[in-house]
Order: C-alpha cells, then sequence, then structure tokens
C-alpha cells in the first residue's frame, strides 16, 4: 500500500510505502538477514566495550586517576562525531559492488588490520610494570572508534533496505543484541581472559604464569575475526541494487547535507535532539563506567566485577526476546516513560549499596567478600539492566519508525548520534564532576587538601593518606536526579505527541524537499 504526500501547493513532494504499518512483522524468510545484521553490530559494539576493557584494567593497577579515565573516555567520542561525515558514506558508494557493502568492506579491513596493528605493539604501550602509555593507547582506540563509528552509518542504512519493511522494526533487536555481545566480549571477557587473578582462582593455573591468555593474543584473535568476517561477506553477500528499491532517489553530497541542514532546522527535531542529548543524565550516574569504577575503589576486585557483570549482558542479551511486544508496538516512548521515574529513583539503590559496601566486604581491614552481598549486588544490577536495555530498545524503535530508507545512513546516524552524545558527553562530564566535587586532606597535614597530583606525592613523603571526606560521587548522583525529574516533567507531553504522529505526518515534517526526474534517475531539488 502506499500514500502520495503533498506538499502546501498541492503538487507531489514523495509516495511512501505504508507496507510495514499493515503487515505484522513475522521474520520468515528474513531470518539470515537478521542474524547477518546481528553480527556486524557485534563488530561495530567490539571498539566500544574494548575502550571500557582497558578503562577497567588500569583502573585496577591503581595507574591513572579518574581525569585520565576521563581523557581515555574520549576514544569513545567518535561514536557522536560520526553525523559530520554520515551524508557523505550516504551520498558516495561504488554502485557495482553495493551501496552499503562497498563502504563495510573497506571500513572492517582497516579495523582488522588496526587492531593487529595493535596487538604487535600492545607490550609496550602496557607493560607489566611502569606507567602505560596512556597516550597512544588513547589515540589507537580512538582511530578503531572512528573506523567503527563509520561502520554503524552504514549498518544503519542497510538494515532498513536488507530486512522486509515489515520487519524494520527488529533493527532495534539487532542493533541492541549485537552490540551488547560485542562490548560482552570486549570488556567481560577481555578483562577476565586476561587476568592472572581469575584463571589463578577459576581454573587453579600456577600464580605468575598470567591469564588463560594474553591481551596481545585476545586483541589478534579479534582482529584476523574482523578480516575473516569481511571476506566472507565479500565473497557471498549481494545487496540489493538501490536504484530497483521503490522510490529511489540520488543525492550528492552537498545535496545530502543541505537535506541534513534542513532536518536540523525543523523545530520538531531541534525539540526532539534536545531530548535525545539530555533524557540520560539522570541515570548516567548508574551506567556501567562511574558506578563500576566506585565499586573497585570501595575494594570489590576488578574479576569480581567482571563476573557479576556476566549477568549484566546476560540480561542485556535476553531482554529483547521477552519484551518484543513492547519494542514493536506503535507507541514506545509511551513505555519509555512508564520506566523513567523507577530508573531515577533506582540510584537511590546504587548509591546506599557503595556507601555501605566498605563496611559490607571488610573483616578487620581485610577483604572478605560474603556471598550475600553479591546477591544484593545481582539484584540491584539485575533491575537497573532491564530497565536500561528496554528503555534503549525503545528509543531504537523510534529511530526505526521514522528513518527514511532512502537516506537511511544519515537518518539513523543523526538520531543514534544525538543520543550517544548524551551519554558521552554525561559519562565524561560526571568523571570529571566527581573529580571536582570530592574533597580530601592528608592525615598528617590538614593544610594538604591532596587536590593535585605534587600534593598527593607530598602527602605519601610524610607518610600520611589522602582521606576523602567528601565524596563527590553522592552529591553527582542526587543532582542527576533532581536533573531527571525535571527532564521528564518537561519532555513526556511533547514526546507522548511526537510518538502520537503517524508516518506521513513524520515525514511531511521531517522530508521537505521536492524531486524531479534527471535522465537516469530521480535526484532532489533542495
Amino acid at each position: 500500500m502506499t500514500k502520495s504526500v503533498k506538499n502546501k501547493n498541492g503538487s507531489e513532494e514523495f509516495t511512501i510505502s505504508l507496507e510495514f504499518a499493515t503487515e505484522k512483522p513475522n521474520l520468515s524468510g528474513d531470518w539470515m538477514n537478521f542474524f547477518l545484521l546481528m553480527l556486524l553490530y557485534i563488530i561495530q559494539g567490539f571498539p566500544k566495550g574494548f575502550a571500557i576493557g582497558f578503562s577497567i584494567i588500569l583502573q585496577s593497577k591503581k595507574l591513572v586517576n579518574y581525569e585520565d579515565q576521563a581523557a581515555l573516555s574520549i576514544a569513545l567520542w567518535p561514536q557522536w562525531m560520526k553525523i559530520l561525515w554520515a551524508p557523505i558514506v550516504d551520498a558516495s558508494y561504488i554502485q557495482w559492488i553495493g551501496r552499503r557493502k562497498c563502504w563495510l568492506l573497506l571500513l572492517q579491513s582497516f579495523m582488522g588490520s588496526m587492531m593487529i596493528f595493535m596487538a604487535k605493539n600492545i607490550d609496550d604501550w602496557l607493560p607489566e610494570t611502569g606507567k602505560p602509555n596512556l597516550k597512544m593507547l588513547t589515540t589507537i582506540i580512538f582511530i578503531i572508534n572512528i573506523l567503527s563509528a563509520t561502520q554503524d552509518i552504514v549498518v544503519d542504512g542497510w538494515a532498513l533496505t536488507m530486512l522486509k519493511k515489515k520487519n524494520v522494526s527488529y533493527c532495534s533487536t539487532c542493533n541492541i543484541i549485537g552490540i551488547i555481545t560485542g562490548m560482552f566480549v570486549s570488556s567481560i571477557c577481555f578483562v577476565l581472559l586476561v587476568s592472572e587473578d581469575f584463571s589463578n582462582k577459576y581454573f587453579q593455573i600456577t600464580p605468575g604464569a598470567g591469564g588463560l591468555i594474553t591481551i596481545k593474543t585476545f586483541i589478534y584473535t579479534w582482529g584476523i575475526f574482523i578480516l575473516i568476517i569481511t571476506l566472507l561477506i565479500g565473497v557471498f553477500k549481494k545487496e540489493k541494487n538501490v536504484k530497483l528499491e521503490e522510490n529511489y532517489v540520488k543525492l550528492n553530497v552537498v545535496q545530502n547535507y543541505k537535506l541534513l541542514w534542513k532536518i536540523l532546522k525543523l523545530s520538531r527535531v531541534r525539540i526532539l535532539a534536545v531530548a535525545l542529548i539530555t533524557m540520560r543524565i539522570g541515570y548516567i550516574s548508574m551506567e556501567n563506567t562511574v558506578s563500576n569504577l566506585k565499586l573497585i575503589d570501595a575494594g570489590i576486585s576488578k574479576d569480581d566485577m567482571m563476573m557479576v557483570g556476566v549477568l549484566n549482558y546476560a540480561i542485556s542479551l535476553s531482554t529483547p526476546f521477552f519484551t518484543s511486544k513492547y519494542i514493536t508496538s506503535s507507541k514506545p516512548m509511551s513505555y519509555y516513560l512508564k520506566i523513567m521515574p523507577f530508573k531515577l529513583l533506582w540510584a537511590i539503590t546504587y548509591a546506599a549499596l557503595i556507601y555501605l559496601t566498605p563496611n559490607l566486604i571488610r573483616k578487620n581491614e581485610v577483604i572478605d567478600v560474603p556471598i550475600y552481598y553479591y546477591v544484593i549486588l545481582g539484584s540491584i544490577i539485575f533491575i537497573n539492566e532491564i530497565m536500561s536495555v528496554l528503555m534503549m530498545l525503545l528509543v531504537f524503535s523510534l529511530f526505526c519508525r521514522i528513518s527514511d530508507p532512502r537516506f537511511g545512513g544519515t537518518y539513523m546516524t543523526l538520531f543514534n548520534t544525538l543520543y550517544f552524545l548524551g551519554y558521552l558527553v554525561s559519562n565524561t562530564v560526571v568523571l570529571k564532576l566527581i573529580a571536582i566535587f570530592t574533597f580530601s586532606e592528608c592525615s598528617n597535614e590538614m593544610n594538604n587538601n591532596c587536590s593535585t597530583a605534587d600534593l598527593k606525592n607530598l602527602c605519601k613523603t610524610i607518610e600520611g593518606n589522602c582521606e576523602v571526606y567528601i565524596d563527590g560521587y553522592y552529591t553527582i548522583i542526587v543532582l542527576n536526579m533532581v536533573i531527571g525529574f525535571i527532564w521528564y516533567i518537561v519532555f513526556r507531553k511533547t514526546l507522548i505527541e511526537y510518538e502520537s504522529l503517524n508516518q506521513s505526518q513524520w515525514l511531511i515534517n521531517v522530508k521537505q524537499y521536492k524531486t524531479t526526474k534527471l535522465n537516469d534517475n530521480r535526484s532532489i531539488s533542495l
């Protein structure tokens, strides 16, 4: 079924298909594409988890502080910078290879090669003893994330046409399951497999023999894996000819940037952008990076945190299968808004647990974590993770519904960038603010506030300890909750109104252009 949408003058602007609106999702005949998309998202998720894994390893070795962690978190910033080059990726391609496939082969080949290059040098950049080469590690992870971010543009655009139109809402499921799996392997599995303490405790490996595998082996193996998958896709997967797609239109790079600018100027998109960038501020302190670092500081070993994290990822992977009726519904943001107040209040449980952890796990100044502590920690993470994953799926479901598949790379990248930008900026700022709002003093000299590295070293020279008397984490978590509830009040009515609009209404307000026929295809006059 199709519908012609006309502009104010009555002339036809474009024609849209309403097939997905009338047919129920059914993956019959689409399973191979479903699993391929999931595999591509796994590769995309690897660099994100990789940065988290390195962050945890460095923190456990006590070789970096929170400011260094904030610097390392910049390696993930290409995930929101990708909108700057998304129109180029969407408009430029080699037709005989495939609009998305030609980019995918190039990007994943470079990604695998960079992983192999990193593996060859990792022993020098991250030595067993001594200060790591944080600058080089951050640079390489940053480059890998640029490649991953660009691959995200390609895969998001391909997902809208690879699956049948009635199954487009499953793109968010492929996205979440794939990225979470990639992050699980490159963070949880990475940290545990290279950990000597983990191998000694659970596999009775001789102390001093190192982990089950080395960091070098792990990185090298993934580099080879990415190259093999890329080769198989190049040989066996064919992409649909874009010229045969319904309502095919061809934009050059300049027109694509004009289209992007035109979208960004629309009041509805600007309001949605503000909502997406700020929606995670309220509960960012419960996200993995901040909460895990605080628990490690409180005395929980990184290996124990990773074992608890296995539960975390297991929940993340299973949640989409049990919540598909909400994800594919026509009111995803209504469900999101119902969950959000509970999510914000759940921060209280995190703050209480972190505050009580030192007393719960120590006996006579010796760390001895009781079983009931893991039960409490696992329960808190279980509930939090279900809410987090479901909320993310609902937001991505909205993106899939309102994005035009003809320019899918640009549209999906715009919405994903705005959403991910909110996480990255909030995460980096929170890490900085925790350091700023944390106040310490030297136990042997009250006038030394331990605010700089030199003052901390001076305290150590007089055999003192920098003792925290105000922990900035608790200040920030309260501030985040307040901001979160303000966000809820401000945007609730608007988001419900936006999701109530049908597809054609979104297209009228988001895609205001008219098409003109050229000799060989259709082009756009902006």
